[in-house]
């Protein structure tokens, strides 16, 4: 692994929050090991081994019944560790992969069994080199056939050049880490109020109010400065949010989350038990287990 990469937290605290039953780690990820699934020659950062082993003992240990894996840059787009977990959880996970316009569809078939519902386009440039929204646009015609949504990581200062592309998106949009706003800045602000509108004007918007390890600039171990922002999602939209551990946490260079304390972070943006069913269990459910998929 990279000389300055952190490994996920060995020894996680148990959540005083207790999860509500049915609860499903929206946003997750698995790496390698590399000795079996190795990783792809064009990543842009070599991680630690973090295969479905240890994420199902997490699960377990959490409290989540159920997991979304989201296919990691590192493994490029060979989705083979992903869908081998999926394989391996008895139906209790589902995929979201990075597929490229070149796909047979037997392999989307073959995807969509182990469980795949979507796929994830990477704007952050830093992680990836984006290509053009015909490139896009392709694939999510393509994967649209079969019920799959489209999962979009990008910086909140790209949201406006992206925005006719996003909006153009023939199937239901997800958009991770509620954008990566500034939270520096005011929550009522017009950085953060333009990801409200598109929310608000787009219902086939649904966004992840997840990471406030990756977005504080308070830091640890709670995260204050990103309570505003993901209350605001989870209370205005809460139909359409949903939440995850981010676990093992790629890129993180200032400290290692315990992951109890991430699951302790969501009572304090869901507040009601009513929220925190949509947030944690009806939202994923819907878009992951409904009778289409």
């Amino acid at each position: 692994m990279d000389a300055d990469w952190l490994p996920f937290h060995p020894d996680p605290s148990l959540p005083e929050f207790t999860l509500p039953p049915g609860s499903v780690d929206a946003h997750c990820h698995v790496f390698g090991p590399e000795s079996e699934f190795g990783f792809a020659a064009e990543r842009k950062y070599t991680p630690c081994d973090a295969g479905k082993d240890e994420l199902f003992k997490l699960r377990d240990f959490l409290g989540f019944e159920r997991n979304v894996i989201v296919q990691a840059t590192c493994h490029g787009a060979d989705n083979s560790a992903m869908a081998d977990a999926l394989r391996a959880s008895g139906d209790r996970a589902r995929g979201v992969a990075t597929v490229r316009p070149d796909v047979t569809d037997d392999e989307l078939a073959e995807l969509h069994e182990a469980g795949v519902r979507g796929v994830r386009f990477n704007f952050v440039k830093r992680l990836v080199d984006p290509k053009p929204d015909a490139y896009y646009r392709g694939i999510a015609e393509r994967i649209a056939r079969l019920g799959w949504h489209v999962v979009v990581y990008f910086e909140a200062a790209d949201l406006a050049e992206r925005w006719d592309f996003f909006t153009s998106l023939p199937t239901v949009v997800v958009v991770d880490h509620m954008g990566r706003p500034d939270v520096t800045a005011p929550v009522d602000g017009p950085e953060f109020e333009r990801f409200l509108t598109l929310m608000r004007d787009h219902r086939q918007f649904y966004a992840k109010v997840t990471c406030p390890d990756r977005l504080s600039v308070a830091g640890p171990p709670d995260y204050d400065d990103v309570v505003p922002f993901a209350k605001t999602l989870v209370e205005s939209f809460p139909d359409r949010v949903l939440w995850g551990t981010d676990w093992p946490h790629p890129n993180l260079k200032s400290h290692v989350p315990d992951d109890g304390r991430l699951v302790d972070f969501v009572p304090r943006i869901a507040v009601t038990e009513q929220l925190r069913q949509y947030l944690l269990v009806d939202n994923p459910a819907r878009l992951y287990w409904s009778d289409y998929a």
